[in-house]
């Protein structure tokens, strides 16, 4: 999430400042060919995530329309993409699963009754910003976080492949029991949708391996859209007919490509209400809080991402970014749309095409509304195979291998966390499988040596080293459970005081990951600032694998005479 930006170096060297009308028109060549390219990749996801969702197909391309606008107007993160994204897929078909079975109603009903669980959701979001609770994305730590988007990758996967391999026959709905089953998926392909899937698969896991300057340009989902559509119409999946393969019958048609009426302005009629009848049923309050919860936590660490990869190192207030956030969510969801938050892999592309200010969000919102307007019977000839394809794609880079990796070297200890964090979200669900991944992690912590008194507060001194710089000495620990007011008064010696500042973890027995990390995040922000941050007195500290921002555990008795006060 936090490699650099291929963005030109060159264009660094003007500042921009955050957007204004001004900058409408003064970089609307940059914003305008970004937003297009955006779109270009976000229509076909767009139409994927809602499909996997349980969603009418236009749900999510609603979404991505309002999240353009309002993002651009109420937000100040300027290179951020609002719109559906992958990683809520899994709760929300839940949700609608929930809805349909326990209530024994049909899937369009279910679904008005999700609108509802997203109005209320989304109210809570405006409530989050409101009381400024932007700042809670820190307390979660990141190797739960990361654990819970590989889980969801895995989830993803594991539901997308029977559509890409074109299997109809009902499948289990947990994803354990649902993994058990692919091998057997497997051996019952549909031939023509699997090919469909397979193709879509090798251009987009192919195409990152072609170095041709012409080919890079192109998007990926782009590409498989226009391989994918020829051959739905070669296998002319717009009537409904069987064929014969290897002695064996199977059937095509309709039933396999994007389910939207082919007639200009038809997207008017896809505009659906809430049911807030489904508020009365307690199970509707679960989903609430995930999309409330595990929503809001998605769009803070993407904005976040972002902000990192900005050439120009602007800032994004998160509590106006969460407030614009519930604010589209709220009008999504009166209209039938999918939850939104800032999406980091069309974020990415965004500032990757050389986008300048928040507008080319606005542009990719509304060349999305003119498409789909205007060219729904282009829409409705894509392979429902190549969408799965799409999401499979997307799931693998989230459960990648190489994350696996990249955990244990970070350290053993954090391997663990992260594949407890795993199970849980697989075996349970997603809330569960965060607190499980905390829980662990903190029992790690004990097992460290962990002070009780400072797994909530963390113990600080701050002190005048010079007139231009603060001296921050930690006891105890400096662990994620006490990052938020450690974090604080970091921020606010620095960037309220406009000093240098010295974290001294001499007296630290434990020194986690998380904070490892988010200190070096806070150097960048410091740096950016024309203020120094410098970390002292891990010396003594034995660092629990070779990874710069492994945990660090004392190697000495500690032994403070007077210990300064906690911090709340």
């Amino acid at each position: 999430m936090t490699e650099a930006s291929s963005a030109p170096r060159s264009s660094v060297a003007e500042e921009i400042p955050h957007g204004t009308l001004g900058n409408l028109t003064k970089y609307i060549r940059y914003d305008l060919l970004s937003g297009f390219l955006v779109f270009l990749i976000a229509l076909p996801l767009c139409l994927a995530i809602s499909i996997a969702s349980g969603y009418p197909p236009m749900a999510g391309v609603f979404t991505a329309i309002v999240g353009g606008i309002v993002g651009a107007f109420l937000s100040n993160s300027e290179l951020t993409i609002k719109g559906p994204a992958a990683g809520l897929i899994v709760i929300a078909v839940g949700c609608v699963t929930q809805f349909q079975n326990d209530l024994g109603i049909d899937a369009a009903a279910a679904y008005r009754m999700a609108l509802a669980v997203g109005v209320v959701a989304a109210a809570i979001q405006i409530v989050f910003a409101v009381m400024r609770t932007g700042v809670l994305g820190e307390f979660f730590p990141t190797t739960t976080v990361h654990g819970m988007l590989a889980a969801i990758g895995v989830i993803i996967m594991a539901k997308q492949i029977p559509v890409a391999a074109g299997y109809t026959e009902t499948l289990p709905k947990e994803p354990l029991e649902l993994i058990r089953e692919l091998p057997h998926v497997l051996m019952n392909v549909n031939p023509e949708i699997a090919l469909i899937g397979a193709i879509s698969l090798l251009i987009l896991f192919g195409k990152p391996l072609i170095k041709n300057k012409f080919v890079q340009m192109l998007p990926g989902q782009l590409i498989v859209v226009l391989v994918a559509i020829p051959l739905g119409m070669y296998f002319d999946l717009t009537h409904q007919h069987t064929y014969t393969f290897q002695n064996h019958l199977f059937s095509v048609g309709e039933k396999n490509l994007v389910d939207v009426k082919p007639q200009v302005f038809a997207i008017f009629q896809s505009i659906a209400t809430p049911d807030f009848s489904a508020l009365q049923h307690g199970f509707a309050w679960y989903w609430i809080t995930m999309y409330a919860l595990i929503g809001s936590l998605e769009s803070l660490l993407s904005t976040k991402a972002v902000d990192l990869l900005d050439p120009w190192k602007r800032k994004t207030n998160l509590n106006r970014d969460l407030m614009a956030v519930g604010v589209g969510n709220l009008i999504v969801s009166f209209i039938g749309g999918l939850p939104m938050i800032s999406e980091i892999v069309r974020s990415r592309a965004n500032i990757d095409n050389g986008a300048r200010t928040r507008y080319a969000n606005l542009f990719h919102g509304l060349l999305l509304l003119l498409c789909v307007t205007f060219l729904p019977m282009v829409i409705h000839r894509i392979p429902l195979a190549a969408l799965a394809a799409m999401l499979i794609y997307t799931g693998f880079r989230l459960a990648h291998p190489r994350e696996f990796v990249h955990v244990f070297k970070v350290g053993p200890e954090q391997l663990v966390v992260y594949l407890s964090t795993i199970i849980g979200v697989l075996g349970i669900d997603l809330l569960a499988g965060v607190a499980i991944g905390i829980a662990v992690k903190l029992a790690i912590h004990l097992l460290n040596g962990l002070p009780v008194r400072s797994v909530f507060k963390p113990y600080l001194e701050v002190v005048e080293d010079d007139p231009e710089t603060y001296r921050i000495i930690a006891s105890y620990s400096a662990v994620f459970s006490n990052w938020i007011p450690f974090r604080r008064q970091v921020v606010n010696a620095g960037f309220v005081h406009g000093k240098h500042v010295v974290v001294d973890m001499t007296e630290c027995r434990l020194v986690d990951h998380t904070v490892m990390e988010k200190l070096h995040e806070l150097e960048r922000e410091f740096e950016q600032q024309g203020l120094t941050l410098r970390i002292e007195g891990l010396e003594n500290h034995r660092p629990l694998s070779k990874h710069p921002h492994a945990a660090r555990k004392s190697s000495r008795r500690i032994v403070s005479a007077t210990p300064p006060a906690p911090v709340a």
